[in-house]
């Protein structure tokens, strides 16, 4: 009898015109999960929001499904993969949370005398991006912005939230992660400051346009249940561009861990069913190199047994002048 840590979550399609929903990975066969939901077959499937609104049942229910010995639909191969979360309801990325890539950026902005944050007595820090326009899924293929030449990687452990939680304890935080995944934090870096608003104001810096563009944020290619990640703080990460290793990591190193992220930020908001929380990188990024992605480019990452997440960049979709 299978067992609810025996299956990925996707969401797939059977064809280039088909509509996108939620499925069960098995091995290397795709099961759909909408008579997870619905009792059995339906035309139009059920959505991956749909089967985290009540992730307690969800997995009591795909238990007995898989238990019953359902037929797939296809195998892996046969179908069209796309961002398993689809879409999310609020995507948090946490900023500056790896020592190495702190020290990193400080060395790039000629900063001296770099605090450590936690030590300091300060919280976690993020940020929130939008989720429909920037969400993509494995082997997407993103446009450069218009305007950008410092496009940059920044692999990431993604924490996909499965219960509603508000002021959650540290030690209880992990208990509403539904599963995890890898996720590529794009960054425009020579769009994030305003050319023409005034230096260390607010209004210098430009969020949506550094971390707000379409397809800044590339997930996939599945969603591995918490019940098989036993610790979120021991993953290795590591990002090739072309080939070539870029970073190498792990998530021990982050300077505030998952459970520590999630308590926070439950302070702030409540975290509902389908958010997603981007956890920070590594050093090693294009900024700290001098170096940059190009139309053509092809970005690898990898973060433990997680799956693989493939992108490619190409050149700047056309546009209107604003």
């Amino acid at each position: 009898m299978q067992t609810p840590s025996s299956f990925k979550l996707l969401t797939y399609s059977l064809g280039a015109d088909q509509p996108p929903r939620a499925g069960l990975l098995v091995g290397e066969q795709v099961f759909d999960a909408a008579p997870v939901l619905r009792g059995g077959p339906s035309p139009g499937g059920v959505s991956m929001l749909e089967l985290l609104a009540d992730w307690d049942a969800s997995l009591a229910a795909i238990a007995r499904h898989l238990g019953s010995g359902p037929a797939p639909v296809a195998a892996l191969a046969e179908v069209v993969p796309h961002a398993p979360l689809l879409y999310p309801g609020t995507v948090y990325g946490a900023g500056a949370n790896y020592r190495d890539h702190v020290r990193e950026m400080a060395r790039v902005t000629g900063r001296t005398g770099v605090v450590d944050p936690k030590a300091a007595g300060n919280p976690p820090w993020h940020f929130v991006r939008p989720s429909r326009g920037c969400v993509v899924g494995p082997n997407a293929t993103v446009a450069m912005p218009p305007g950008c030449t410092q496009l940059d990687w920044e692999g990431e452990l993604g924490v996909v939230i499965g219960r509603k939680v508000r002021h959650a304890r540290v030690e209880e935080a992990l208990r509403c992660v539904a599963g995890y995944l890898p996720a590529n934090d794009l960054s425009a870096r020579d769009l994030f400051r305003r050319p023409n608003a005034q230096p260390g104001t607010p209004m210098h810096f430009d969020w949506i346009g550094q971390k707000g563009f379409e397809g800044a944020c590339p997930i996939g290619p599945w969603i591995t249940p918490a019940a098989d990640v036993p610790d979120p703080q021991d993953l290795a990460l590591s990002l090739w561009v072309n080939g070539e290793i870029k970073q190498q990591s792990n998530t021990s190193e982050m300077i505030y861990s998952v459970a520590e992220q999630i308590a926070r930020l439950s302070r702030l908001v409540t975290l509902y069913p389908g958010d997603l929380l981007l956890t920070g990188t590594p050093a090693g990024v294009g900024a700290g190199r001098g170096e940059f992605l190009a139309p053509g480019d092809t970005v690898v990452l990898q973060v433990g047994a997680l799956g693989t997440l493939v992108t490619h960049v190409r050149g700047p979709e056309d546009a209107p002048a604003a």
